[in-house]
């Protein structure tokens, strides 16, 4: 794909994400205190449109390249790892829990003290693991893709969490990060 098919394709996903997880969601969450079943689907749909954009924009040598034992160990451990806690995670918070459908505590120990949103966390490990594995700028932005994306959902999910657990989640906001490693008072 051409530098222009790619810019235009990366921000159509855009578009279509902020729609679904800044407007939709968001909707959803504000009117009925959970998603429903459609505007769940329609997250899959943006995170299709972000996998469809990545597959359709992959190297065109893909998978010939080859980046040596020791980066080659590592993507794999970030692929296989962070894609791995994304399902433990999901497995550990519950299916409907996951997927905002069912809000009933603020969950605050095992890796919910060290991040706000861990699967979000090591799913963005594992596609940093995929763009390791096979390097080229199509997948760093395959990477910028899903950190904008990811980020467009935590909002409107924080902000859902404020408004059903007020002064609980803003204590939990004040002392653990959004992520790893950035201070809780930067937090917009």
């Amino acid at each position: 794909m051409e530098p222009v098919t790619y810019s235009i394709s990366a921000l159509a996903v855009l578009g279509i994400a902020f729609i679904v997880f800044r407007i939709l969601v968001r909707r959803d969450y504000q009117r009925s205190g959970r998603l429903t079943l459609l505007s769940t689907l329609l997250e899959y749909l943006a995170i299709f449109a972000w996998v469809a954009h990545g597959w359709l924009n992959r190297p065109s040598d893909w998978p010939a390249i080859h980046v040596g034992p020791v980066l080659e160990v590592a993507g794999w451990t970030l692929f296989i790892g962070g894609f791995g806690l994304v399902l433990i995670g999901i497995a550990w918070l519950g299916i409907r829990r996951s997927h905002g459908l069912q809000v009933n505590s603020l969950k605050q120990t095992g890796l919910y003290a060290a991040s706000r949103n861990p699967q979000v966390v090591v799913f963005v490990l594992g596609i940093i693991g995929y763009t390791i594995l096979w390097p080229s700028w199509r997948n760093v932005g395959v990477v910028v893709l899903a950190a904008l994306l990811s980020h467009m959902m935590v909002l409107s999910e924080e902000e859902h969490l404020s408004d059903v657990f007020g002064a609980e989640y803003d204590r939990y906001r004040a002392t653990v990060p959004r992520y790893l490693g950035f201070k809780p008072q930067r937090d917009a």
